[in-house]
């Protein structure tokens, strides 16, 4: 049920609707047994104040619920077991059936028939069903076609020749809340039937009785005949159903047949039976629910309010990170240091930059065009390494932030359970920037593979002629080695580039200053977001106090 069904069941403050409870199955119980479930949902993750003892008291509210209210009103709200008894070939499952619309319980010529009970149980009644003889012993099937309030059960035959049909008749039937006879026009005067109402009356269980295949042209006899049976025996005030014989047949009986005595059970399972339970339940443990409730309400709102507050400080660190890891590499500073370093080991030893530049075009032989290229391996190597180490050190700078904001003077509460751990998040933040350094590596290469058309579509005629000797001199991946260590800031790197390629590649080197860029901002934000993730919990959402609030109301117009 919908919370907007359930309010328009509950109706105006104090009162409910009996009408509209019968017609869609409301119970206390229903509102309990949710109120259990979010109750158990509403976590309290963060260590503020009073975090503690609102979570002994979310804990203690559980145990009432499980321990005491549940338990009792599963108890008041239990459905009315209602039991199909009588003799071998009564004809109780073809009359289970038909009052269930459709075959359930096995039903044939042989006797006996009915081996297994069967217990039907609306589906919304099901877990109100008290442990007992019932569910121990009879095979449950949920269907709506049991009104609520009732779970109707097709039992063995009271006169089974088999001793274990016998006992488990009866054990069901002195479990039972209303007993409903099946007999049969001819052998209602049996003594069987008899006894088992007389045993009914001692208990002061409420009994039906059901006359089946009656033939038409004695119905009137056999009525008077029966009616004064039970006057004689007390038990005027028992109804009494009359289903006329139809003859041979297989299957379910015509619904009209059967209209009486499904009235019958909808009325044990009605308006007052409903009442009942909710004037019952309303008092103690349901009139202290609502405080206990807004209580936690308050409790799981505070956390949402840390949760922000949390999230502010983080965000408030991130754009100065953001700013000053942009700047730095764009100054060029990352260019410098180890990759400078390589390039004057390989200029020495490989002699990279020695090359000779005709009209603007690089002229070389193949052999050492490839040369370069394998020596060049080394400089990428280094390129990477540092450009994973400016993305690190970005991390671990935001980190240092993060960690001033959340646990220094005026840091908010609980921003010390946040922080993951140094450890593992030092192994997860040079796995990121090894992962990202060899992402924008890729991008070079793409770029030189691009270079074809990039030269194509340039206005300098002498473009593709550079392109190509560039290329020829130091290979597609040296080439892109070259490109990346002049956006890094290598200065070495960028004179090498601007004697092969002129302005030719300028504006690629400039988007792969960019994106290191960007990816190192993203690097700051990776960091804040390791923070943020700790927050990313459905008990610290903007409405994580909801489902309590729906419970909170139902509550209140329940009491």
């Amino acid at each position: 049920m919908t919370p907007g069904t359930r309010s328009a069941v509950l109706g105006r403050r104090g009162g409910v609707d009996p009408n509209v409870a019968e017609q869609l199955g409301f119970t206390v119980h229903d509102v309990v047994r949710d109120l259990r479930r979010d109750v158990a949902a509403a976590t309290l993750p963060l260590p503020i104040d009073s975090a503690e003892e609102a979570e002994a008291s979310r804990e203690r509210l559980l145990a009432q619920l499980d321990e005491h209210l549940l338990p009792r009103l599963a108890e008041l709200s239990s459905p009315a077991v209602v039991v199909l008894a009588g003799s071998t070939g009564a004809g109780k499952s073809t009359l289970f059936n038909s009052l269930l619309r459709e075959e359930v319980s096995e039903a044939g010529v042989l006797r006996p028939t009915t081996r297994e009970p069967v217990v039907g149980v609306h589906p919304r009644d099901v877990d109100t069903l008290t442990p007992g003889p019932v569910t121990e012993l009879a095979r449950l099937v949920k269907h709506e076609g049991v009104p609520r309030g009732t779970a109707l059960m097709d039992a063995p035959d009271l006169d089974s020749f088999l001793s274990e049909n016998r006992s488990t008749a009866h054990q069901l039937l002195e479990a039972a809340d209303l007993w409903l006879f099946v007999t049969t026009a001819a052998r209602y005067g049996d003594a069987l039937p008899w006894q088992a109402l007389d045993r009914a009356k001692e208990r002061g269980a409420s009994v039906a009785m059901v006359l089946n295949r009656v033939p038409k042209e004695t119905l009137t006899t056999i009525r008077a005949d029966l009616n004064s049976r039970m006057k004689e025996r007390g038990m005027k005030d028992v109804p009494l159903f009359i289903v006329p014989d139809v003859g041979p047949h297989e299957g379910l009986l015509d619904p009209k047949l059967v209209e009486p005595i499904q009235r019958w059970l909808g009325l044990m399972a009605g308006p007052e039976r409903s009442r009942t339970i909710i004037l019952r339940t309303l008092k103690g443990a349901l009139g202290a629910l609502p405080e206990w409730v807004m209580g936690l309400v308050a409790a799981v709102e505070d956390q949402g309010t840390a949760a922000f507050d949390l999230r502010a400080a983080v965000d408030s660190v991130v754009p100065d990170e953001q700013l000053a890891a942009r700047t730095a590499v764009l100054s060029g500073a990352a260019g410098e240091g180890t990759v400078a370093a390589r390039f004057t080991e390989l200029v020495s030893t490989h002699r990279i930059s020695r090359i000779t530049v005709r009209d603007g075009v690089a002229r070389t032989t193949k052999r050492a065009g490839k040369a370069r290229e394998a020596a060049l391996v080394r400089l990428r190597e280094e390129v990477e390494a540092t450009t994973a180490r400016s993305f690190v050190a970005a991390g671990v700078r935001t980190e240092e932030s993060l960690r001033g904001a959340l646990t220094g003077s005026g840091a908010p509460p609980a921003g010390e359970t946040i922080l993951p751990d140094a450890t593992a998040r030092a192994k997860d933040r040079l796995a990121w920037g090894q992962t990202t350094a060899a992402e924008w590596s890729g991008q070079a290469d793409e770029i030189v593979g691009r270079l074809d058309v990039t030269v194509a579509e340039s206005s300098d005629p002498d473009a593709p002629a550079r392109a190509a000797g560039a290329r020829k001199a130091f290979g597609d991946t040296g080439l892109a080695t070259l490109l990346l260590a002049t956006a890094l800031g290598n200065e070495d790197a960028a004179h090498l580039v601007d004697r092969v390629l002129g302005e030719t590649v300028g504006e690629a080197i400039e988007k792969l200053q960019g994106e290191l860029a960007e990816k190192v901002a993203l690097a700051v934000a990776e960091e804040a977001r390791s923070v943020q993730s700790a927050l990313d919990v459905p008990a610290l959402a903007d409405d994580a106090a909801a489902p309590l609030r729906v419970r909170l109301a139902e509550l209140r117009r329940l009491t």
